[in-house]
């Protein structure tokens, strides 16, 4: 494996930043306020993988009594957005955008729904290749969603364009 895929000093620090409950909520208030509105969560950060749940709830919810897709789609692209954000951190600034996403449903999705994002370390690798050649580069992430049960409910799949900046 690259270099990109260690943990840097930086990302923990990131990382323990976003995993204090307070913190996060003060930054989605800030940053995020819609996420912080319908009550995403991260539950887990490593340089390999994270984890946002969505609970369904009056704010969260569809005409047909179940998590509204686009909340669904808010805590998909969050699970890989937050690692793209933790990567970041390790060097020079890089833009971040979602050019492309994909929702496959499968589950009526009620309860608490968790979507993992594994992609990390290809994500740590694109960041570290469009810093060193100063081209973009893509990733395809896939966040799966399930629900209290273990049961898939949603998968996604969002295509992220990294650009080292000079």
């Amino acid at each position: 494996m690259t270099t990109a895929t260690t943990d840097t000093p930086q990302a923990a620090a990131f990382r323990r930043q976003v995993l204090n409950p307070v913190k996060l909520k003060l930054f989605m208030l800030q940053k995020l306020p819609m996420a912080w509105l319908a009550g995403l969560r991260l539950t887990q950060l490593t340089p390999e993988a994270a984890t946002v749940t969505v609970r369904y709830k009056y704010l969260t919810q569809n005409p047909f009594r179940s998590l509204y897709f686009a909340c669904l789609a808010m805590a998909a692209e969050l699970a890989s957005g937050i690692q793209s954000m933790m990567h970041v951190q390790a060097g020079g600034p890089v833009s971040m955008l979602v050019t492309g996403i994909q929702g496959t449903f499968t589950k009526k999705a009620v309860g608490l729904i968790s979507f993992t994002c594994p992609d990390g370390l290809h994500i740590a690798q694109a960041i570290a290749e469009s810093r060193a050649t100063g081209e973009g580069r893509t990733v395809e992430c896939t966040s799966t969603g399930v629900d209290e049960a273990g049961d898939v409910v949603a998968i996604f799949r969002l295509t992220w364009s990294y650009r080292a900046r000079k």
